[in-house]
């Protein structure tokens, strides 16, 4: 992929009035909050659309066009116009919207995924699912329980009385109307009804269109060679077979290569910033393998070239909005030529501990660590500790990849109207950057265009 060349928006300057919208000084993390009040350690990534797909985030009114790689999460809306699909995946889990389809999620946390389907037909691929785990699809007549790995299609008719259940693979229990039915592989059931359900079971009907599209993308994921390398719970894995190789590299063991990307290509660059609720600012990449890197593991510069480095492959990995850390304070400001300020930020390496700059309990903190990249507990609560004491303190941590070339810098009003970033960066000296303080969060408020995004109105 073309990378566009940097826009000279300004210059570096040293200077005793601050314009730098990263908060002047290093201020103390929220107080940790409970275990039970922590961000959801999943989210679900739009990784295929063909057609006309529309996106409306949880609590608007609007809609926008949906954008590939935005984390979606609770209340969030997505609607397949007619010949029109969408392909999501929730770790492992497929989810495939077909044509005038109106999906739903009512919930989605680490352990849930409850989607309403108000009309239209959905297939699910559900390869793993945990003890304790709950898969729910609600349409206007019933409730479908999803109770084992396998494959489903779930139908429902415009009118809302009437739903069908296909299970090649699997087991489920529909619930609807006071009584519950189970449906077992190689069944296909009609529910009819709302008060009452009246129902059908039936062999299962000859495939048609959309089976054989939501097929064909089982082939294609179940020969990954990614999951030799990661935990495949990682969402958007399915896309770095296609995109990129997989290499030794001394020192990290498995790592990821992108193909195709520019020599002045860096991590966190080509995309841009929406806010998402309860995470807050959540970086959106724009290629289309841009989505597992930048929310998971961490990015090593090696022999000249860009890998990104899983985290351990045995645990379920907790994401994260943005493996970033940003810079900014002291002496440094940021004159543009729009005037306001600039917001600037470098990708993690590895075994660096990412620091929340959204409330969370000590033991997400962790998890968000040690589910990512190679780190003790121990290294953790050092670094986050230095991160809530004062400013100074944070100087003694080094960061890899906090070097001029490989951070990023855009102007105030471009972080926050979810503009792209790879045409509005703002040259920084190398030297000055490099040596900023390194800050827990960014003091800029999000506006409506932070929480819509880059999609255009639907």
């Amino acid at each position: 992929m073309k990378t566009k060349r940097f826009v000279a928006m300004g210059k570096v300057l040293l200077a005793g009035v601050l314009t730098f919208l990263v908060v002047p000084g290093l201020r103390a993390q929220e107080p940790d909050q409970e275990p039970g009040q922590d961000p959801p350690g999943r989210v679900a990534r739009l990784n295929y659309s063909a057609g006309s797909v529309s996106m409306q985030p949880g609590g608007e009114g609007d809609w926008v066009q949906a954008v590939s790689n935005r984390p979606l999460t609770t209340g969030d809306n997505l609607w397949a116009d007619k010949d029109s699909r969408a392909e999501l995946h929730v770790g492992s889990t497929a989810i495939r919207l077909d044509s005038e389809t109106s999906v739903t999620f009512l919930d989605l946390d680490d352990h849930t995924l409850q989607l309403k389907l108000s009309q239209g037909s959905i297939v699910l691929r559900v390869r793993h699912l945990d003890d304790g785990d709950m898969m729910e699809i609600d349409t206007p007549n019933l409730a479908f329980d999803v109770q084992s790995d396998g494959e489903y299609r779930i139908d429902a008719n415009g009118d809302g009385n009437e739903t069908d259940t296909t299970v090649w693979q699997g087991r489920g229990e529909a619930t609807g109307g006071g009584a519950s039915y189970v449906v077992v592989a190689n069944q296909h059931a009609r529910f009819s009804g709302t008060d009452q359900l009246d129902h059908e079971i039936d062999q299962i009907p000859a495939a048609d269109d959309f089976d054989n599209f939501s097929f064909s993308r089982d082939q294609k994921e179940d020969h990954s060679e990614s999951a030799n390398y990661i935990s495949p719970e990682v969402t958007g894995s399915e896309d770095l077979d296609e995109y990129g190789h997989w290499h030794y590299a001394a020192d990290y063991g498995p790592v990821w290569t992108p193909s195709g990307v520019a020599a002045d290509w860096a991590p966190y660059r080509m995309g841009h910033w929406v806010w998402i609720e309860p995470w807050g600012w959540t970086w959106v990449e724009d290629e289309p393998w841009g989505f597992a890197p930048f929310h998971y593991g961490r990015w090593a510069f090696i022999e000249s070239s860009w890998c990104w480095v899983p985290g351990p492959v045995v645990v379920r990995p907790v994401y994260a909005p943005a493996l970033v850390a940003f810079v900014g304070g002291g002496g440094l400001s940021v004159s543009v030529g729009i005037g306001g300020g600039g917001v600037a930020w470098f990708p993690l390496g590895p075994r660096e501990v990412y620091v929340p700059w959204y409330r969370t309990s000590r033991v997400y903190v962790n998890s968000v660590n040690i589910t990512n990249t190679r780190v003790s507990v121990t290294q953790v609560t050092n670094i986050y500790n230095v991160y809530n004491t004062h400013t100074t303190a944070v100087t003694r941590v080094t960061y890899v990849n906090q070097r001029g070339p490989f951070v990023t810098a855009v102007s105030h009003d471009t972080f926050v109207n979810a503009r792209p970033v790879g045409r509005n960066i703002v040259r920084v000296d190398e030297r000055q950057i490099s040596s900023a303080p390194v800050m827990a969060r960014v003091d800029a408020q999000p506006v409506r265009a932070s929480v819509m995004g880059a999609g255009a109105p639907a």
